[in-house]
């Protein structure tokens, strides 16, 4: 497996919808999440890059798709999705950005991954649901962050865990998602993180018939 140095990750282009992505090819691992569950801390975290992907105290900021490149080819790649679940714009933006990410789970060729933020506090809320289905009826495996662990204590932060992964066991797609735990602020759970990403990441070379 090719080590992937997460520190290289360069911003390459924004995309309102599918047909404005990079092209085809190589492989891409998707991060989505609601709006306050810390996407974008959880991606600068990854990538030692405070500034990658943009935060903000305004959920919703983030309306486009963005990538992120890990090679000079850009042949790997993170993809920062619109945040879900917000508050204050209307219904029909919801419906038309929710249109974008169902088509792009759906059909993007290169996405071999999703990573799906929850806040520890909040997890398996409608919109995380609504996205595990899109990802098991498109079979993408998903790897669950529950974000914010420093803010319980490791006993409080380990049972959440295990209910999530008891709940996947229970709804029979523990086979094709994942989950763990992981703090921004502390850095907990990166190294975790990393090995998903390399597997979904690596580039397999063509079969020789």
């Amino acid at each position: 497996m090719t080590e992937i140095n997460f520190r290289k990750a360069q911003f390459l282009i924004s995309s309102p919808s599918l047909r404005d992505c990079p092209a085809e090819g190589g492989a891409e691992v998707a991060f989505a999440g609601r709006s306050n569950a810390g996407k974008s801390s959880a991606i600068n975290k990854l990538t030692d890059n405070g500034k990658l992907a943009r935060t903000s105290k305004t959920p919703g900021r983030t309306q486009l798709i963005n990538f992120f490149s890990l090679d000079n080819d850009h042949q790997q790649r993170l993809v920062d999705l619109p945040g879900y679940g917000y508050a204050k714009v209307p219904l029909a933006t919801k419906k038309k950005w929710q249109a974008h990410l169902s088509e792009y789970l759906h059909e993007r060729q290169s996405l071999n991954g999703l990573v799906l933020l929850m806040d520890i506090r909040h997890p398996l809320q409608e919109f995380d649901t609504m996205m595990i289905n899109w990802a098991v009826d498109a079979e993408m495996p998903v790897h669950i962050l529950l974000t914010k662990s420093d803010k319980l204590n490791r006993g409080a932060a380990k049972n959440t865990l295990l209910e999530v992964q008891r709940h996947l066991k229970n709804s029979n797609v523990e086979d094709l998602v994942s989950a763990q735990t992981f703090s921004a602020l502390k850095g907990d759970g990166v190294a975790e993180l990393e090995k998903v990403l390399a597997n979904w990441l690596t580039i397999k070379e063509p079969e020789e018939e």
